[in-house]
């Protein structure tokens, strides 16, 4: 109780700007819980990346068909559409693939940018909280200078303010810098996979064939 108590003195002595950096900080936890989530998702993991080239590599078509759509992600997705539904001509299941892997990446980039945007924004409120303090702290120098806690109170929202603006700009870098890597890990397996399906489309879209027979099969009997 006595640490909350002093969390709450030390947050009231940061000034009007702690109100805005607490707003800031609720901005960076919400959208990294959000995006956790989201890329729980739509993320299959560079497992699956290396799992579908190492069956192309070794020309195992149909198990790297099965793979992309047992998959859960958006690589995994956009794969099994591409061989299933777009592999007819070389041009066609590129474009396909590039279009497809532009909306997923939008989807992904989602609030990341406000992100950075936090990073900046956080020490230079934190810097707004100084100038207060520090334009407090003169003031009572000017008209109250035979009270020292009034002074010492100026300089406490300077220091207090400068502190939180700084704790609160690196964690949403950290949070930044995380799923920023994430999406170019993405971006390089997406790469990947799709240069390899599309050197190997006509094999890939005779294990779609055959899979989509042995399926026409099983329904009939």
């Amino acid at each position: 109780m006595d640490s909350i108590a002093q969390g709450i003195t030390f947050f009231k002595q940061g000034g009007i700007v702690m109100y805005f950096l607490a707003i800031a900080s609720i901005f960076v936890v919400f959208i990294g819980i959000e995006r956790a989530f989201y890329f729980a998702r739509a993320d299959a993991g560079r497992a699956f990346a290396h799992a579908f080239m190492l069956h192309i590599a070794n020309a195992r078509y149909a198990e790297a068909l099965a793979l992309a759509r047992d998959q859960r992600g958006a690589i995994a997705d956009i794969l099994f559409s591409a061989i299933t539904k777009n592999s007819s001509r070389a041009d066609r299941m590129s474009a396909y693939m590039e279009i497809q892997s532009g909306i997923a990446l939008s989807k992904m980039r989602r609030r990341i940018y406000y992100l950075s945007v936090i990073v900046t924004m956080a020490p230079l409120l934190g810097l707004l909280g100084t100038i207060s303090g520090m334009i407090t702290t003169f003031s009572v120098f000017n008209i109250q200078a035979g009270e020292p806690a009034a002074i010492t109170g100026g300089i406490g929202e300077a220091l207090i303010a400068t502190a939180m603006g700084l704790c609160v700009a690196l964690v949403a870098l950290m949070v930044h810098a995380y799923f920023s890597q994430r999406i170019e890990n993405i971006v390089t397996d997406m790469e990947m996979c799709f240069s390899a399906a599309e050197s190997s489309r006509l094999a890939l879209a005779d294990a779609a064939s055959v899979t989509a027979d042995d399926a026409a099969e099983g329904a009939a009997q």
